[in-house]
């Protein structure tokens, strides 16, 4: 039986849907601006379906082997201890497997054509509603946002509900969750392909566009004589939307199942040890959901709230809606941990008090995230003004500079999660649970985690309103938009780059404490299935060799990762400039205005392009530690004395983490350069003598050479490895069958 509070779960879905669907009958009856206008969008939404098709046509037939794959194999190799464990027999779990991977893979694909969609839909209007003034036109892009935002996170606590009901979830709470595992890893894997093909695509397109137009051609950027301009306005939304709304669904899926896994030792302990009803008791297993709820109606709130004033610096007006979501989430989980946790703490005290200060630590290291990213991406502070400075001597020293900002970032990055995680952590212990330190500390890392999340919907939101900024002012440029014009959008696009940051530094604060809460779940998953009169398999000890070689193979693997995902990125951009100095070569008249160029043919080579670079590097986190796994497995059984659950733990944690410093480094290093690119275009870098550097100048040269280096860094291999870091670790729950057995 369910306990009354569940139906807020439902509450917040049905609110989640409706106030989307709202917004998108708002969005689709703006204005969407001249002929001209309505023209290039059309050649866009063409080009990204197109993209679309092919990609995820590819990523269906890998999906569906890998899903036959996993079922099969964990059907046949599982022992019998562990079907007994699960409540299932071998057949059983193989089919629960594929079908939580195939749902989980199909919910990442559905996430991702909705971020394209709205995106495609949202730019135009957003361009028009310029025309009319700031306001409106941060209006559209930030509602256009919000429906990526809240269809995609309700349809991501949609799925894991019904998946956990399915599987069970109402009879046995217990086990439920660690038969849904499998969705996480289907939504991991997808997020990967889409994030990176995409995020191949529009960087591909971005540099080929940059070097071949403004720097050799001497063009603006997004005019209509530039061949690869389509093809970029194309890659906006397919990897700054398609792939980052499968990146956050994945995200928040995986995350919400790790807590769910933590929660069920303490289920079991309430209802074994303790005696407290199991309809109480479920709590601590449907908590991420129930406050995953509240956050979506929190954030609703919060993006209704934004209102820009004339002259404003627009990202100060989301600061504002967001800190209205926030204070909400603070006061939702005030409410929940007293509603949920106190009857279970009956003969405990308060200690539950300490489970609610773990949740708002979570809560506030957002917000810490925020600000320190907006410091470090934001033309108005110091490090993206040194960068726009240093241009003045070419750019040498701006990408010497930009990488020094991006390094400085690792630093930040590093001590939020450490002292968040350190701090949520001992909250958890001294809650008095009555379990083992470890799980009770694991625990309140979870409810950390899940505050985070609360406020997804708005920070989502937030990301897709850069793309559709930066659309739309595309969409002015080729058209021939005045100058008062371009300015709001030139700004609007500006804030997009830092909201797109910010997004980026979340998702990476998050994946931190996600990856301990994951690193949990899989020795819970470990002690499941294990003897259970071996404890040990606790023990990572960093002195025994197999688990330094995981640890040092997960370093490996960051670094290979990034150099293929550069490499692809490089090879595509070498071609587009290739065809856009073809094109201008053969046809004259296209520098004179009297021709068209052949925006296809760049939109062909970017796709074609992303299809092929994408396969080997997202394969890659998902094979190496089933490989480490089974190889070490193997040679405990031949050999002996190799413990192959603390490898595959070691290549987890290690991987973990190394994908997050190293992702810090090139989002906020990526995002400063080209904020400091636009500082210089808007005409604040000025000589000794107080004239403007601007636009054509030699120092713009130079910025432009440093966002093209930063591009690939923060579109398209950054943003991925916030994938890879909570794809090893959703490999390792669905496969570890094959090395603990």
């Amino acid at each position: 039986m369910l306990p009354g509070y569940f139906w807020v779960v439902v509450i917040g879905i049905a609110i989640g849907i409706l106030f989307s669907l709202g917004l998108i009958r708002q969005i689709l009856r703006s204005d969407t601006g001249s002929a001209p206008m309505r023209d290039v969008n059309a050649r866009i939404t063409e080009g990204a379906w197109a993209f679309i098709r092919r990609q995820y046509s590819t990523i269906a037939i890998v999906a569906l082997v890998v899903a036959a794959i996993i079922g099969v194999i964990l059907g046949k190799l599982s022992s019998q201890q562990e079907l007994a464990q699960l409540h299932v027999t071998a057949l059983g779990l193989g089919w629960r497997t594929a079908v939580g991977f195939l749902v989980g893979a199909f919910c990442s694909c559905i996430s991702g054509i909705i971020g394209m969609w709205i995106a495609v839909k949202s730019n135009v209007r957003c361009a028009a509603a310029s025309h009319s003034g700031l306001d409106k036109a941060i209006k559209v892009a930030l509602r256009g946002g919000a429906v990526s935002g809240f269809l995609i996170v309700t349809l991501s606590l949609l799925g894991v509900t019904a998946m956990y009901f399915a599987f069970g979830g109402y009879n046995n709470p217990e086990i439920a969750p660690h038969l849904i595992v499998a969705f996480g890893f289907g939504a991991s894997m997808v997020a990967l392909f889409a994030q990176l093909g995409g995020g191949i695509f529009t960087k591909a397109a971005d540099m080929g566009a940059d070097l071949a137009g403004k720097v050799e051609a001497g063009i603006p950027e997004d005019d209509p004589r530039n061949a690869a301009v389509i093809a970029d306005q194309v890659g906006d939304n397919v990897g700054d939307c398609a792939g980052r709304g499968a990146d956050l669904f994945e995200s928040t899926a995986a995350e919400n199942i790790g807590a769910m896994i933590i929660g069920v030792a303490l289920y079991t302990a309430s209802v074994n040890v303790a005696h407290i009803s199991p309809k109480i008791a479920v709590g601590w297993v449907l908590f991420p959901l129930i406050i995953r709820a509240f956050g979506i109606i929190a954030s609703l709130v919060g993006i209704m709230t934004v209102r820009s004033r004339k002259e404003e610096n627009p990202m100060n007006s989301l600061n504002r809606g967001y800190f209205v979501a926030l204070a909400l989430c603070i006061a939702a989980m005030v409410g929940v941990s007293a509603a949920m946790f106190k009857p279970m703490f009956r003969d405990m005290g308060n200690g539950w008090l300490w489970l609610m200060g773990a949740g708002i630590i979570g809560i506030l290291a957002s917000v810490i995230v925020v600000y320190v990213t907006q410091y470090y991406t934001e033309a108005r502070y110091s490090p993206t003004k040194k960068i726009a400075e240093s241009a003045r001597t070419g750019p040498a020293t701006v990408i010497v500079t930009g990488m020094s900002v991006g390094f400085e970032t690792i630093m930040p990055t590093a001590l939020i999660i450490c002292v968040a995680l350190g701090a949520t952590y001992f909250f958890g212990t001294k809650a008095g649970l009555g379990l083992d330190w470890w799980v009770a500390g694991a625990y309140g890392t979870a409810i950390a985690t899940m505050g985070m999340l609360m406020t997804c919907p708005f920070i989502l939101a937030e990301d897709t309103f850069g793309p559709i900024t930066d659309n739309a002012n595309g969409i002015n440029e080729f058209t021939g938009a005045g100058s008062e014009i371009r300015r709001v959008t030139d700004h609007l696009d500006a804030t997009g780059n830092t909201t797109k940051a910010l997004t980026k530094g979340y998702a990476m604060i998050s994946a931190g404490l996600a990856g301990f809460l994951l690193f949990q779940a899989y020795f819970d998953r470990v002690q499941l299935f294990h003897p259970p009169a071996t404890p040990e398999v606790f023990n990572v000890n960093i002195v025994i060799p197999e688990v330094l070689i995981g640890a040092i193979i997960a370093i490996m693997m960051v670094f290979l990762f990034s150099s293929w995902g550069l490499r692809s990125v490089s090879g595509a951009a070498s071609k587009i400039i290739d065809e856009v100095r073809r094109q201008i070569k053969s046809d004259p008249g296209i520098m004179q205005g009297t021709s068209k160029p052949d925006y296809g043919k760049a939109v062909d080579i970017t796709t074609r392009a992303a299809l092929r670079g994408m396969i080997a590097p997202a394969l890659l986190p998902v094979l190496l530690p089933i490989i480490i796994g089974v190889v070490f497995r193997y040679m405990h059984l031949h050999i002996g004395g190799s413990d192959a659950a603390a490898a595959v733990g070691a290549f987890l944690i290690t991987g973990t983490f190394a994908a997050i410093l190293m992702a810090s480094f090139m989002n906020n290093g990526g995002g400063a350069w080209d904020n400091a690119k636009k500082y210089i275009e808007d005409g604040q870098l000025k000589d000794e003598a107080g004239n403007v550097l601007g636009k054509r100048s030699l120092p713009h040269a130079a910025g432009v050479v440093g966002d093209t280096v930063g591009d690939p860094l923060k579109d398209t291999v950054g943003p991925s490895l916030h994938i890879v870091a909570k794809l090893i670790a959703t490999v390792t729950l669905v496969m570890c069958p094959l090395w603990i057995r």
